[in-house]
């Protein structure tokens, strides 16, 4: 009883922990740059103190214009402790002026950073294509399982077809054998699979794939559990009254059920095809300057934030009721706090940009295309950030390089084998020997997996028959036989 009420107390801490402001800033650092902009504007709508420079300046010039001529207020103050909130809302105001006045030099003196800021993003979009496939199985992450499972599940996702079934000749328990995987944890792994988004891949029959799409209280009901099932021959026949003579039921019932059934994807393997070609803005550019590497962000709306003019004469002509000073007040903190969460934001994206490069020496400094194993663990722990932290920025945003536009995933990379001094050899590193050994392979005598692998162990490079079939067909290079001249 004791630990249970000490887990209770635990989680309602970390719950008190994440306070609104934290959420919001959290949420700033997850966002993509598009969305970040976006987001910004809908803040800037909020808080009437903070607007765009870009958006506001001839009226600025207007309203300068005309105060200089308007007579002041003759409200009187309330009070001595309106004079002082008027005070320190006026340090607050200076405060926050200077804040975005350094933000500002920030971004000019940045030497490196785009000139035409307000530019449209239009110009700046970079073709970059996205394998659905891969980001179905990064579902898996959470499940913390150990390599040899995931490199299962890796294998049964990649022999489905492209409607998202395993073909009948497709042994599950043969080839979990091969992983050292028992039939029991096998079926375990499947079940985990099919209840992937898109629920369903991986499923050996269409009545299995619709089974793993009902809801738990469809599962629950045994008519429309039985109807994908045991009288799954009837329901695509079409045998309606035989069904509901078999359940005792009306065949309006039944109607009624197939209504929910038809609503199933049997196709689900089609959601996870490699999406067209999409359009994308990236969030950083990484460029080479006198041999290193400088982090520009591509952020044009935050150095155009400034304090409204009408509310800056407000404060400084200091006329104020006690209400509209805490208004003011609030608002100066709540600016303030924006600003700090784009910075914190800027900043980490930097960090995280400038510690990939580091820890990918070779692809950026030598060119290579290769990457090396790459987990978020080791990027938190050179910036000194929590692995969730490295999550977030990871998520959704987008690198310009020398190389060509890349994903912030992309630099982080499993393993696909071992050299002769044990060390990890990455994906990209394993598919480029390959790639390089294919094309320059006897055309008449084409290299067989098998011939690969041995080609590879005399580099040093263990990589095993398996990892070698995959790579092969995920680069879309057919296999020895068919590429026979």
């Amino acid at each position: 009883m004791s630990s249970m009420n000490q887990n209770i107390s635990l989680k309602q801490k970390q719950e008190l922990a994440l306070k609104p402001k934290m959420l919001q800033s959290l949420k700033m650092l997850a966002l993509p740059i598009l969305e970040l902009e976006s987001y910004i504007r809908q803040e800037l709508q909020s808080n009437p103190l903070l607007e765009l420079r870009e958006e506001k300046e001839d009226d600025d010039l207007q309203e300068t214009s005309s105060d200089q001529n308007a007579p002041e207020s003759n409200t009187e103050l309330e009070d001595v402790d309106t004079q002082e909130d008027v005070s320190e809302a006026l340090t607050e105001a200076r405060q926050l002026t200077d804040i975005l006045d350094q933000w500002n030099e920030y971004h000019s003196g940045n030497g490196y950073q785009r000139s035409e800021g307000e530019r449209d993003h239009g110009e700046s979009l970079i073709r970059y294509e996205e394998n659905n496939k891969e980001l179905f199985l990064e579902q898996l992450y959470p499940q913390n399982l150990p390599e040899h499972e995931i490199d299962f599940i890796t294998e049964m996702v990649d022999s489905c077809d492209i409607y998202g079934f395993l073909t009948d000749d497709y042994d599950i328990y043969a080839v979990a054998r091969r992983f050292k995987i028992s039939a029991r944890r096998a079926d375990e792994l499947h079940e985990l699979v099919l209840q992937l988004s898109p629920l369903g891949i991986t499923s050996r029959n269409i009545s299995e794939c619709l089974c793993a799409q009902l809801t738990e209280e469809q599962r629950a009901n045994p008519i429309i559990h039985g109807m994908v099932t045991e009288q799954f021959d009837n329901l695509i026949h079409r045998r309606y009254q035989k069904i509901a003579s078999y359940y005792n039921v009306a065949e309006d019932t039944i109607m009624a059920y197939r209504e929910q059934i038809s609503k199933l994807d049997p196709k689900p393997g089609l959601r996870i095809l490699s999406s067209n070609a999409a359009y994308v803005y990236p969030d950083v550019t990484l460029k080479l300057v006198d041999d290193e590497y400088v982090v520009i962000i591509n952020d044009h709306i935050t150095p155009n934030i400034i304090i409204s003019p009408r509310y800056r004469k407000m404060i400084n002509r200091g006329y104020f009721d006690r209400q509209t000073v805490s208004y003011v007040r609030e608002r100066i903190n709540s600016a303030k706090f924006l600003i700090k969460s784009i910075y914190m934001r800027m900043r980490t994206l930097e960090q995280v940009s400038l510690s990939i490069v580091k820890h990918q020496h070779d692809f950026f400094y030598n060119g290579s295309g290769v990457m090396q194993p790459l987990t978020y663990s080791v990027i938190a722990q050179d910036i000194g950030k929590s692995e969730s932290t490295i999550s977030r920025v990871v998520k959704h945003k987008y690198a310009e390089t020398p190389y060509g536009i890349f994903a912030f995933k992309d630099f982080f990379t499993s393993t696909a084998g071992r050299d002769d001094n044990f060390e990890e050899i990455s994906r990209q590193k394993a598919k480029g020997c390959i790639i390089r050994l294919i094309e320059a392979e006897d055309k008449k005598k084409p290299l067989s997996d098998q011939k690969l692998v041995e080609s590879l162990k005399s580099e040093g490079l263990n990589i095993s028959r398996r990892i070698i079939a995959k790579y092969r067909d995920e680069m879309g290079i057919l296999n020895s036989r068919l590429r026979k001249q």
